[in-house]
């Protein structure tokens, strides 16, 4: 189970596994080629586990993490899409959803911890906007594997855990006062210690197969492939997962004979991927994200918010998006909020993360414009929900500031 080898999609070379993030002669992204060509699932399996076949593992942890598929029969009523499917990451017991930090980031934590700790371990550098620090801590407090999390100074509110830590020093976090990339650039300097080893953010491969699992229960759910997926986006990794997946599938010949048209949607007024694509241009320009301290201060979903996104890198989300098709949407604050109160309406007051919200507004612009037939069999991705009902039902643990620096700055850990 979980055989795999590595590639470089730029030079096509196969690389040693030893947690390996990239090729080192080339730029562009390694991708995983498992020896199953079929996917079987493994219900026997805890979690997002049954789907090992096609993760980067050949060991599991125990976790009821997992996306879960399902019809909204209201939602699809309310939007008058016959055919649209809701993949659920988060916390939503009546739909059998049970991430207990609410976020599908929990999908690439699992993965990730399994892969490091086969690979030699050591302590993870996770640069994040909250719900990637978050599944990491949540990681460490159950089964402590330690973890730097680094993160801008107003994210920390965002950083807690479900399990009680059964270590606190696992856990290290940094407060940066600066903005998401900021921490990206501060975690990138503490890997340069001995012993620090970067999570890799799209550059690893259990992270983005671990997200790929939402296609693969879509598909396997509906029992082929949906014609368009719908996904927010801030670093782009949850795109080219989705893209992978459905290569595998496609390779698979049991899902159908084309890949979904990926929409892809960023909330305004920062949205530089949105920008380049719009002028089908492979590089993100400084122009595409004017004031862009101001425009990342105005958005409602600060997790979206990546000056350094996974677009122009081989195998990337341009080539997703040239391969696949598809469109790509700015959403602004309102349009995302009304989205949330629609689901919300829709299923039992469940409250979506924001940048749910905006892939549930980028899906109702795309129908209203007739971009999107509304016979097409859809997957709308919800990325993270469910967190009233999960400090409902949990008491949360806060993970408490270790150190607060500058931009730029390395705390001495």
């Amino acid at each position: 189970m979980g055989e795999y080898i590595l590639r470089c999609v730029s030079g096509g070379e196969v690389l040693p596994e030893h947690y390996t993030l990239s090729c080192g002669k080339h730029a562009g992204l390694l991708r995983t080629e498992y020896a199953a060509r079929q996917l079987t699932v493994r219900p026997e399996l805890p979690g997002i586990f049954r789907y090992i076949d096609w993760l980067p593992v050949h060991g599991v942890l125990p976790t009821e993490s997992r996306p879960m598929t399902f019809q909204s029969e209201e939602l699809c009523r309310e939007l008058r899409l016959p055919n649209l499917w809701v993949t659920f990451t988060g916390y939503y017991p009546e739909r059998k959803c049970l991430v207990p930090t609410g976020s599908f980031k929990e999908l690439e934590a699992l993965p990730t911890t399994v892969r490091l700790s086969e690979n030699g371990g050591g302590t993870l550098v996770v640069a994040s906007a909250g719900n990637t620090g978050r599944a990491f801590a949540e990681m460490a407090a159950r089964f402590e594997t330690p973890v730097v999390i680094v993160v801008p100074e107003d994210a920390t509110k965002n950083l807690w855990t479900v399990a009680e830590p059964k270590d606190s020093e696992k856990i290290k976090l940094v407060a940066v006062r600066g903005d998401y990339t900021d921490a990206i650039r501060v975690a990138d300097k503490i890997t340069e210690k001995a012993g620090f080893l970067p999570e890799g953010g799209a550059k690893n491969v259990a992270r983005r197969d671990g997200m790929g699992t939402v296609m693969l229960d879509a598909a396997i759910t509906i029992g082929r492939m949906p014609d368009h997926y719908f996904q927010a986006i801030g670093s782009g990794t949850g795109g080219i997962s989705a893209w992978e997946a459905a290569m595998r599938l496609w390779e698979d010949g049991r899902f159908g004979s084309a890949v979904p048209k990926l929409h892809l949607a960023q909330n305004a007024p920062f949205v530089p991927m949105v920008n380049a694509w719009k002028e089908k241009r492979s590089q993100v320009l400084e122009t595409d994200m004017p004031n862009a301290a101001e425009a990342i201060r105005q958005v409602s979903a600060h997790v979206l918010t990546n000056r350094e996104p996974a677009y122009s890198i081989p195998g990337g989300v341009f080539e997703a998006m040239m391969y696949c098709g598809g469109n790509m949407y700015a959403v602004e604050n309102a349009e995302a909020a009304d989205a949330g109160r629609l689901f919300a309406d829709a299923e039992c007051g469940i409250d979506l993360d924001p940048a749910a919200e905006v892939a549930t507004a980028a899906l109702i612009s795309a129908v209203e414009s007739g971009a999107v037939d509304r016979s097409s069999t859809i997957t709308l991705n919800i990325t993270g929900g469910g967190y009233a009902r999960a400090r409902e039902d949990f008491s949360l643990s806060r993970v408490p500031v270790a150190f607060t620096v500058n931009a730029g700055e390395v705390p001495e850990l």
